[in-house]
């Protein structure tokens, strides 16, 4: 089953960096690839940098846009906490569910939201420009395993009912520039 999710995975970020290589005249000047032990060793980094709960794994260079992937791994939450929202104003984010399920909680007002520090980790290099607040309503959705979904630049979501844990790839196409070029999550770095 795990390598049944992560060839999924695999033919999806092929999927973005096809059809991204399409909006592009220039081609990119090589393969990235990403392996289940990368994505092991970076969910187990307990280093300064990259131990959040959003750790980049790569930022690829394709010419005219780059194109992040990361790992999330979110714990349980506490039922009728008030759900935190997140959105970013240049990154879209397509998420593919490795393990475990919550639900996925979309649109919908956000209260007291505030932007986030431009040289917060996450906001520096894994989504960009951010802000957060805490979900008033919203679209709700449950997500498990083998579940993708896309969530446009701008748009508020967050995480409620994880009862164990949400393990999640983020593919993150970034046509602005804001990720950094060429990076390497410290765990991967040679």
């Amino acid at each position: 089953m795990k390598r049944f999710i992560l060839t999924l995975a695999s033919l999806l970020v092929a999927f973005s960096c096809g059809w991204l290589a399409a909006q592009s005249s220039k081609a990119p000047a090589s393969v990235v690839a990403i392996t289940h032990a990368d994505i092991d060793a970076v969910l187990k980094h307990t280093g300064s940098e990259g131990a959040g709960t959003d750790r980049q794994i790569r930022v690829a260079d394709l010419g005219a846009y780059r194109l992040g992937v990361g790992v999330l791994h979110r714990g349980p939450t506490r039922a009728g906490a008030p759900i935190g929202a997140i959105s970013h104003s240049e990154v879209t984010e397509v998420f593919y569910v490795i393990s475990g399920g919550a639900t996925l909680v979309t649109g919908g007002a956000v209260e007291n939201e505030r932007k986030f520090p431009p040289d917060t980790e996450f906001v520096r290099l894994a989504v960009g420009p951010s802000s957060g607040g805490t979900f008033m309503g919203g679209d709700r959705r449950r997500v498990a395993p083998g579940d993708v979904v896309i969530v446009p630049a701008g748009m508020p979501h967050g995480f409620d009912d994880i009862t164990d844990q949400v393990t999640y790839l983020s593919i993150r196409p970034d046509l602005s520039g804001v990720l950094p070029a060429n990076y390497v999550h410290p765990a991967l770095r040679k």
